[in-house]
């Protein structure tokens, strides 16, 4: 019997492809990949400018990527990535996003979905006590510079905590009048 057929009776075995094809694919997706930002650079000088003396680039960029069809989702997620470009994870890091998060739920910032402030003191509170025992858990571990951040930022974001919630309760008190 041939090593491919099977004798009537015997449980069928899967057969295993392989396919090799996809390294090839991925390898020329890559250096097209890489060289997409060159092509970009180029682009612009190339273009020059339009008439009215507006830059060409960006109208031609965009009609010319009409006509062609949409851009790849690969295409699309590797200019996301270089768009967005992450702070190396640090102590000071951390400690200003907690910072930032505190001032966000105090209305110092505005959401960036809804582009509309906020107050909501207990999760600010959260966040205040937080870096507070982060303080406590670190103590005596830290660098100069690092307590000082810490110390500062915890001192900021109590400070305007007591002033909000202050605001809060002068604005709820009875007879205050106020625009919502």
């Amino acid at each position: 019997m041939a090593e491919n057929q099977q004798a009537p009776g015997e449980p069928q075995k899967p057969k295993i492809v392989i396919d090799d094809d996809w390294k090839a694919q991925a390898k020329a997706e890559k250096e097209r990949l890489a060289r997409e930002p060159e092509q970009k650079k180029q682009q612009p000088a190339a273009a020059g400018q339009a008439p009215g003396g507006a830059p060409g680039g960006a109208v031609q960029a965009q009609s010319a990527g009409a006509a062609a069809g949409a851009p790849t989702r690969e295409a699309a997620a590797a200019k996301a990535a270089q768009a967005r470009q992450l702070p190396p994870a640090s102590f000071a890091t951390h400690v200003n996003s907690v910072v930032t998060q505190v001032f966000m739920a105090l209305g110092g910032m505005e959401d960036p979905r809804t582009k509309r402030r906020y107050v909501d003191l207990d999760l600010a509170k959260y966040h205040i006590d937080t870096l507070a025992i982060l303080e406590q858990k670190t103590k005596g571990n830290l660098t100069e510079d690092e307590k000082r951040l810490l110390d500062q930022g915890l001192y900021e974001c109590r400070m305007q905590y007591v002033h909000v919630a202050q605001s809060v309760v002068d604005m709820t008190a009875p007879g205050a009048e106020f625009e919502q």
